[in-house]
């Protein structure tokens, strides 16, 4: 998977998914997405095609998939985010909660009701 440079867990595959259809400049995107109701300026075109977009419009998503004849998994990628191992120490038992530090269960007192 590709990484970008501020290590987010999604992959914005545009330029790729657009040179596996012939379009190679930012520009190519610019009438047909006319063409599909969307009007983007060239800046906002280049910047779509150039980082991964913070927020997405849904229109602006359909559009790119009727285009690239795609569908929203091919333009983007959602890495599993790693979680990290915390280590115990020998002996410690295998917690499957957090932890509950200095708590501990009060025993219940049952008694028998009156007859």
């Amino acid at each position: 998977m590709p990484t970008t440079a501020d290590h987010s867990p999604i992959a914005w595959q545009l330029r790729q998914v657009m040179a596996a259809a012939g379009m190679f400049q930012t520009t190519d995107l610019i009438e047909p997405l006319r063409e599909q109701g969307v009007q983007l300026s060239r800046e906002q075109i280049y910047r779509l095609v150039s980082k991964t977009p913070e927020r997405l419009n849904i229109e602006v998503l359909a559009a790119l998939c009727r285009i690239l004849d795609c569908t929203p998994n091919d333009l983007i990628e959602v890495a599993p985010v790693a979680t990290a191992r915390v280590p115990r120490a020998v002996g410690e038992p295998r917690s499957s909660g957090p932890s509950i530090g200095t708590l501990r269960p009060i025993p219940a007192k049952l008694r028998r009701p009156p007859e």
